[in-house]
């Protein structure tokens, strides 16, 4: 596929993704004073894991206030995925991943935002609509998803971790031994990492809540940029190796 025809072909899926996040307004309808105007545009970007062409219908958020409520919105630290990677490779734990599709798009919008649709929107151009979930951009986006996912994981039975509250954790019982031992749940915005006896049964079950990319569930090949994978040494020790071999294969 051409860079034209892959550049439209990202369009259409984005905006076939992205519909979700607008209540298109009867063309009557009359706009409360408490919300505020914005535009919103198609930016470009480029995976870094296989360099693929992704388009994104963002909100332009610097043209709106600053809520009043915490915008800041934490991620999993790296050392801590180190720490939980020793510890699945101790006690003989399942590792998988999965994505979150359309992360941000499950959340609700706190800010009250209106806009005026564009071209990219065919037949609807020109209509008004309100922006009713966290589109990408806008400043209170990150924090609206971070504290719906809190909210399901919390609902799921997992406790946040008091040093790293991207951690989740709930206690089970291993079915072979009958040692108790906890469940760990990863989280970088959309990116999952579970750690567990059956890690992809726990992950299907999290789909229920929060649609998965498809394909996305499974042992993990790249996590926060670099690639992972279970390694034996020549000592005998089974562990988990991180290396950035991948993204310079696929950059070269």
């Amino acid at each position: 596929m051409d860079g034209a025809k892959e550049q439209q072909f990202a369009i259409a899926k984005e905006m076939k993704d992205v519909r979700v996040a607008f209540d298109i307004m009867a063309d009557d309808a009359v706009i409360p004073p408490a919300y505020q105007q914005m535009k919103c545009h198609i930016i470009f970007d480029v995976k870094m894991e296989n360099f693929r062409r992704k388009a994104r219908l963002v909100a332009g958020g610097h043209m709106t206030e600053t809520p009043a409520s915490l915008t800041y919105s934490s991620v999993v630290s790296r050392y801590t995925v180190r720490i939980a990677l020793t510890i699945a490779a101790l006690n003989g734990l399942n590792v998988q991943s999965s994505d979150i599709q359309n992360a941000y798009l499950t959340a609700p919008c706190k800010e009250k935002i209106w806009t005026i649709l564009g071209t990219e929107w065919g037949v609807d151009v020109g209509r008004r609509a309100y922006i009713r979930r966290a589109l990408y951009s806008l400043k209170a986006s990150g924090a609206s998803f971070c504290n719906h996912l809190a909210n399901c994981m919390m609902n799921l039975g997992y406790k946040s971790c008091l040093a790293d509250r991207d951690l989740w954790y709930k206690s089970q019982q291993h079915p072979g031994d009958g040692e108790p031992y906890y469940l760990y749940v990863l989280l970088y915005v959309d990116d999952c990492l579970c750690i567990h006896h059956d890690a992809k049964k726990e992950i299907h079950h999290l789909d229920k809540y929060f649609m998965m990319k498809k394909g996305s569930i499974g042992g993990p090949d790249i996590y926060l940029g670099a690639r992972i994978r279970p390694q034996w040494l020549e000592n005998g020790v089974y562990a988990w190796g991180m290396s950035s071999s991948k993204y310079f294969q696929e950059a070269i």
